[in-house]
């Protein structure tokens, strides 16, 4: 019986070949998407010329060679592998998409022989030899691949047909280019501008507090009176008449003091790596994923999982690793000084371990790859300083989360000022470290990019409750609100990821939680690209803000199809497109549902009379077919237009 095998890309036919040799047959590499779907026109020449048409044909696009790199010799290999074969192992990557480059090869090219499918988030020689050992039958794999189809099909109908329909009726006279409309492009267009419609709308108010010196038999420290913020004091009067009643008053202090421990954070998925690289070292999202990828198939490298990763958990059988991967760490330079002798395993959907929480999920939380720790020093200088930077985030957050709790005493003190007749609080936070924990493995960097208490804190004398105390030295201090921040390429991902902040309706907020938002993690950072290279998105530094034909794009579609710009919408349909993974729908009945969605959308467009949109481009009109109205990669992996 003749096998071959059919991997995503040549990084990983070496890796298999090294790994397996000619153990389960012969290796051939694709090149991401070997295959193309038709173009409107190939389906129906009618569709040649751009108008406001549904361009949905009566069954599904079919399958066309794609051209660019080698993909024309890489298909005719396979085809002429296959002649010879009655067995198939898909290789390719263990996600919808990965499924979809492998095996609509061969739905194109007709082969009816056995499949299996080899599922390996690693490309180590143990791992790949593992996902070989335990091999699935490819018709497991089917929803996946159905899912994977309708997507495709989806967004060729979708995104093909509003981009057209809003080019040839959103555009002003006289002005060239393409609005490119898409079911996760426009939404996180929208996410954007109205960030900026709430910066520009943005009234600062003025307020004060007040903050005195208390003394007390062990010393002296600040207590301030700072109300929340619905209680803020906005009269300056009203600040200067509590500083004069706290000037020389005495009275006991309340002080609580508590023991308090705090739980390492999680693991990194693509979303939150990409939010913690833009914010710390200013990277966009593609860098963040450019440089995973890297760590991840590089020649000699391979050190950690799966960067595609879509949760922030680890299946419980991991945690047989940890012993392994904890002590290779500790013997590193950097991390020689952590304590990890006796790991924590944390269980369940608060912890890090936890296998309902992977349910219908690809691939796992980004950790250091257990199976290359023979050879880690060798491989480790291989890497750039980038990589290496990387890297050492991703094993800083896997021995934070197998350290112990970071442990504190909190002290809070009070004491209240009559004014008036009204008592007002002054307050005062002290907090001593008892036990480092897991954030020794972090030392003095953030984990995630924010602070972890916004409340000042300071050393505090000794202190009993009861004990009296008086205030001197009080003062008005002037703040002023602040507008909400711009997002930066990082925490635009995160916006995405989470796109159910943008949606009031509980039930719908639920429910677009279990969807992780709008796109995916592979494809999130070239969304944001595209909308950057139509100008509808750019950049002040590392914040990205909307052109004036990004804004007004967005007004437009706000008012006239307010489903195009609602992050709820597409989030919906990649709820849709998950219960396709689980036999939930049909796949067709999926693609049929969005296509009547743009037909609908279509209409509403064509019946528009808003303002046209200026993207700033002069020229002469659009021809057929040209500009970023067709979505293609020519790269290994499509993004969605």
């Amino acid at each position: 019986m003749a096998t071959l095998i059919i991997t995503e890309k040549s990084s990983q036919a070496k890796d298999l070949r090294a790994a397996l040799g000619e153990r389960y047959g012969r290796i051939l590499p694709a090149e991401g998407h070997l295959l193309r779907l038709a173009e409107p026109d190939e389906v129906n020449p009618d569709w040649k010329r751009w108008s406001p048409t549904l361009l949905k044909p009566d069954g599904l696009y079919p399958t066309r060679p794609d051209s660019g790199g080698n993909k024309t010799a890489k298909l005719a290999a396979i085809k002429a592998a296959l002649k010879g074969c009655d067995q198939v192992i898909l290789a390719t990557d263990c996600d919808r998409e990965g499924q979809l480059i492998g095996q609509e090869i061969l739905e194109h090219l007709g082969f009816r022989g056995r499949v299996q499918r080899a599922l390996f988030t690693a490309q180590d020689p143990k791992t790949i030899r593992d996902a070989f050992a335990k091999l699935k039958p490819n018709t497991e794999l089917r929803p996946l691949y159905e899912a994977a189809v309708a997507r495709q099909q989806a967004d060729q109908i979708f995104n093909l047909s509003l981009t057209r329909t809003a080019t040839k009726t959103l555009l002003a006279p006289g002005t060239r280019g393409v609005i490119g409309i898409g079911r996760v492009k426009t939404p996180t267009l929208s996410i954007v501008c109205l960030r900026e419609l709430e910066i520009r709308n943005f009234k600062p108010e003025d307020y004060f507090e007040v903050v005195a010196t208390a003394t007390a038999a062990g010393g002296s420290f600040l207590m301030r009176h700072a109300p929340p913020p619905k209680d803020r004091i906005k009269d300056r009067a009203r600040a200067e008449a509590i500083a004069r009643a706290a000037d020389g008053h005495g009275g006991p202090l309340s002080v609580t003091v508590e023991d308090r421990r705090q739980a390492p954070p999680k693991l990194y998925d693509l979303p939150s790596l990409q939010k913690t690289c833009g914010q710390r070292w200013g990277w966009t999202a593609d860098r963040t994923l450019e440089v995973a990828q890297e760590l991840y198939d590089g020649e000699g490298k391979k050190l950690i999982t799966y960067p595609r990763a879509e949760a922030r958990y680890l299946s419980e059988n991991q945690i047989a690793d940890v012993p392994a991967i904890a002590g290779a760490l500790t013997r590193l330079r950097g991390f020689a000084h952590l304590d990890v002798a006796r790991p924590v395993i944390r269980r369940g959907k608060s912890g890090h371990f936890c296998d309902k929480a992977l349910e219908g999920v690809s691939h796992h939380a980004i950790v250091p790859n257990v199976n290359v720790l023979d050879d880690l020093e060798s491989r480790l200088n291989r890497l750039t300083d980038d990589e290496k930077r990387l890297y050492a985030l991703i094993c800083r957050s896997y021995l934070a989360a197998v350290m112990p709790d970071y442990e504190y005493r909190q002290t809070t003190v009070l004491m209240d000022v009559p004014v008036e007749g009204k008592p007002v609080a002054f307050r005062a936070v002290g907090r001593i470290p008892l036990k480092l924990g897991w954030k020794a493995a972090f030392g003095s960097a953030e984990t995630d990019g924010k602070p972890e208490e916004k409340e000042e804190e300071q050393t505090l004398p000794p202190l009993s409750d009861g004990e009296p105390a008086r205030l001197s030295d009080p003062k008005v201090e002037a703040k002023r609100t602040q507008a909400p921040p711009r997002y930066n390429e990082g925490t635009l991902v995160d916006a995405m990821q989470n796109a159910w902040r943008f949606v009031e309706d509980p039930a719908l907020r639920d429910r677009l939680k279990e969807a992780k938002g709008i796109g995916t993690p592979a494809t999130r950072a070239e969304i944001i690209k595209g909308l950057r290279r139509q100008n509808l998105l750019g950049a002040d530094g590392k914040w990205l803000v909307p052109t004036p034909a990004g804004l007004q794009l967005f007004e437009t579609l706000r008012g006239a199809a307010p489903t195009l710009v609602d992050p709820g919408t597409t989030a919906l349909w990649e709820m849709r497109l998950d219960e396709v993974v689980t036999g939930r729908a049909d796949f067709r009945s999926v693609i049929d549902g969005i296509a009547g969605e743009a037909g609908r959308l279509i209409g509403v467009l064509v019946g528009n009379r808003g303002p046209a949109v200026d993207l700033g481009v002069r020229g002469g009109p659009v021809r057929a077919g040209q500009g970023a109205g067709r979505r293609r990669s020519t790269t290994p992996r499509t993004a969605g237009a």
